[in-house]
């Protein structure tokens, strides 16, 4: 291998790990994860559906201001989830506890360890095909 074509590999796979290392610090980024787990038509209600998903918050991690697009009820499985409502007083929820927000009520939510993941199981009951939330401005 001649020095050119090492120097060339040397700064490919400097490049490939900047990118792979780019990529992971976006997900990182990236205070709330969620994974949807079912969607599903609601008998005799041709408009609407429910969504069932986990969402993950972590720790110290802030899922910004959003609404639903539907009745949203949260039921914490880990840790502490703090749900800051527009207009109301925050609410610190412990797992086994669960709350159930408006749709389009405007509110965030915060993970209340700054060690542990907090998690939620969310089921929402929605305008079919839209997405699980909207980031309010």
């Amino acid at each position: 291998m001649t020095i050119r074509s090492s120097t060339a590999v040397a700064i490919f796979i400097s490049v490939l790990i900047g990118w792979l290392d780019a990529g992971i610090a976006s997900a990182q980024d990236q205070p709330i994860k969620r994974t949807e787990l079912l969607r599903t038509d609601i008998s005799g209600v041709e408009a609407r559906e429910a969504v069932v998903f986990t969402a993950e918050l972590v720790p110290g991690g802030v899922a910004t201001k959003h609404t639903h697009p539907g009745d949203e009820i949260v039921y914490v499985l880990e840790g502490l989830w703090i749900v800051e409502r527009e207009g109301k007083e925050a609410i610190t929820l412990k797992p086994g506890e669960l709350i159930k927000l408006p749709a389009g009520l405007a509110h965030l939510a915060k993970n209340g360890s700054d060690k542990e993941i907090t998690k939620a199981l969310v089921f929402l009951v929605s305008e079919k095909g839209k997405p699980l939330a909207t980031p309010v401005p």
